[in-house]
C-alpha cells in the first residue's frame, strides 16, 4: 500500500514513478486485512499506547491521517463504514480490492519484477517488512522457533537489505512484531481472519511444559503483547484454556463459547499434556505469527532514511513498514502509517 500511495501522490505532483512490485498483484499485505484505517482519538493516547515509538513519527501519522483519508475517498476508494468499533480510536474501513484499485489506477506504471536493479535520484522502499525471511525474523524478533506468517508472502526484508547497504541506520523496536496467535493448523489467506484467536485476556495462559507464562489480567486490548510473548515460548506455541465464566465473555466477533465452538484445535482439558487448573472446560492450541515487523529502518518526519549520525541518506526514503519504529511499545494501524508516509515519502523526493 506505502508503495502505492507514493507513486500516487508522486503523479499528482507532476512526477513520472515507476512501481516495482515483487509479488504476483499489487495491494501487499494491505488486501488481505479489514481495511481499517485508523488512529488514535488524542495524541496522548497514542503516546500511552506506544511509548516507545517514535513521536516525531507518532505525530506526523496523527496530525496527517485525516487528510489522508479524504484522499483516498478522491481517488474512489469505496468505504465501509465510518466506524472503528473501538472507543480509543477514530478511522474509516475501506472495502480493500477497492482502495487496492483506486491506488492501482492512481500510482501510474507498476511492473512485477521479482529481482530489479533501480536507478534514478530518488527511490522509496516499501517493501512490507521482513516477516517473509526467517533468517532476518530469527535474527531481529529472536523467537523461540520460526513463526507462522499471517501476510503476503513477499515481504522479505528487500527494503531492509538496501538501506543497510546504503549505510542506514535501525529503527528500536526490532524486536517486535504485529500478528495473532492463530488456532494451530496450516492456513492460507482465507484463514487470517477466522482462525485468529483474539479472547487471551479471558483465558489462562500456558507454554507447551504446562507452566503459566502470561497473567490474562494484564493482557492488552490488541492482545499483541501476549503473541510476543508466545513467540519466546516452546516451538512458538501455547494453550488458551477456560472455564465457563471466560467462555460466556463478549468478545468482537461473538462470545469466547462461540469461537472456540468454531477452533481447529479446540481439545478436552483431560487430553492435555499437563494438568490443568481446576474449572477448565475447554482449551486450544495457539501458535504464533507474525503479520509484520514494527523496527525497520530509521526515517525522519520526511520519511528520509538516515545513518547512525541521523544525517539522510541521499535519495533514499522509506515508508510503510519499512519505516520502522512508530508503534514501538504498543499498537498502532499500519495501514496509517503506510498511507501518511507514503505520501509524505512523494513529497520530501520531489521537493
Amino acid at each position: 500500500m506505502a508503495g502505492l500511495c507514493a507513486a500516487a501522490r508522486a503523479r499528482e505532483l507532476g512526477a513520472s514513478p515507476t512501481v516495482f512490485e515483487k509479488g504476483t498483484r499489487p495491494g501487499g499485505s494491505m488486501l488481505l486485512s479489514s481495511g481499517v484505517i485508523w488512529r488514535y482519538r488524542s495524541f496522548e493516547d497514542f503516546r500511552a499506547q506506544c511509548p516507545d515509538g517514535d513521536e516525531r513519527l507518532q505525530r506526523l501519522v496523527f496530525e496527517r491521517l485525516d487528510e489522508g483519508l479524504e484522499w483516498l475517498e478522491s481517488l474512489g476508494a469505496p468505504v465501509v463504514t465510518r466506524e472503528t468499533e473501538n472507543a480509543l480510536t477514530m478511522g474509516v474501513r475501506f472495502d480493500t480490492e477497492g482502495l487496492t484499485e483506486a491506488l492501482f489506477r492512481a500510482a501510474g506504471e507498476v511492473r512485477f519484477e521479482q529481482s530489479v536493479t533501480v536507478t534514478g535520484d530518488s527511490l522509496v522502499l516499501a517493501t512490507g517488512g521482513f516477516q517473509g525471511d526467517p533468517e532476518l525474523v530469527e535474527r531481529y524478533v529472536g523467537p523461540a522457533a520460526p513463526l507462522r506468517v499471517r501476510a503476503n508472502p513477499w515481504s522479505a526484508g528487500d527494503g531492509l537489505r538496501v538501506g543497510l547497504d546504503r549505510g542506514a541506520a535501525l529503527s528500536n523496536g526490532l524486536d517486535e512484531f504485529y500478528g495473532r496467535n492463530m488456532a494451530d493448523v496450516d492456513f492460507d489467506e482465507a484463514g487470517f481472519g477466522p482462525l485468529a484467536q483474539v479472547y487471551g485476556r479471558h483465558a489462562r495462559i500456558f507454554n507447551e511444559r504446562g507452566e503459566e507464562f502470561f497473567d490474562h489480567e494484564r493482557v492488552s486490548w490488541s492482545e499483541l503483547d501476549l503473541v510476543q510473548a508466545t513467540a519466546h515460548q516452546p516451538r512458538a506455541r501455547a494453550w488458551y484454556l477456560l472455564d465457563d465464566q471466560a467462555l460466556d465473555q463478549q468478545v468482537r466477533y461473538g462470545t469466547v463459547r462461540e469461537l472456540v465452538a468454531s477452533a481447529p484445535t479446540r481439545t478436552d482439558p483431560a487430553e492435555l499434556p499437563f494438568e490443568p487448573p481446576s474449572g477448565t472446560v475447554a482449551a486450544v492450541r495457539v501458535a504464533a505469527s507474525i503479520t509484520h515487523t514494527i523496527g525497520g529502518l530509521r526515517v525522519d518526519e520526511r520519511a528520509r532514511v538516515l545513518d547512525e549520525t541521523n544525517d539522510p541518506v541521499d535519495g533514499l526514503f522509506a515508508a510503510g513498514v519499512d519505516a520502522g519504529g512508530v508503534s514501538t511499545g504498543g499498537y498502532a494501524s499500519g495501514l496509517a502509517s503506510a498511507l501518511v508516509l507514503g505520501r509524505t515519502a512523494a513529497e520530501a523526493a520531489l521537493s
